[in-house]
């Protein structure tokens, strides 16, 4: 009987370490009226982990990775459980190209373009919202530089 309370302190905990750890180092952007909570990733460390070994996004969230220089960057799917899109966006925070990634596979999923960022999304994000190539990501200019 006494152990259903100290569950649900402990699932309340979670969750709220969770939400923390996303507001900490996240982003609001947005795509038209689409809302999007990013998390930023600046540094080598935490972009070679990126969204590595999560079983799951929360709906509108995603992962903005800060590049330190413009290039044609790619990206691969090593140890994510996940399907994802990749939105490649230039130094305007206008989106390049996306990309459609299977889960633990080492495709190669390029820039078409010089890219300073990345953002990264459940499968399909994008494309079921209309967006494409061309498009201006708002709040871009609100990232922090790479370090």
């Amino acid at each position: 009987m006494r152990r259903q309370p100290l569950r649900q302190l402990v699932v309340a905990t979670l969750v709220l370490a969770t939400s923390w750890a996303w507001a900490q180092g996240s982003l609001e952007l947005s795509a038209g009226i689409h809302r999007i909570r990013a998390e930023v990733v600046n540094t080598p460390e935490s972009r070679a982990e990126g969204l590595m070994y999560r079983r799951s996004l929360p709906a509108n969230y995603g992962m903005l990775f800060v590049f330190d220089r413009t290039a044609q960057h790619c990206m691969w799917m090593r140890n994510t459980l996940i399907p994802l899109s990749v939105a490649f966006i230039d130094e305007n925070g206008r989106i390049i190209n996306i990309e459609e990634m299977l889960p633990q596979t080492e495709n190669n999923h390029c820039a078409a373009k010089p890219a300073k960022f990345a953002l990264e999304m459940s499968a399909n994000w994008f494309n079921s919202r209309g967006l494409a190539g061309g498009i201006q990501l708002n709040g871009i200019d609100k990232a922090p530089a790479a370090r």
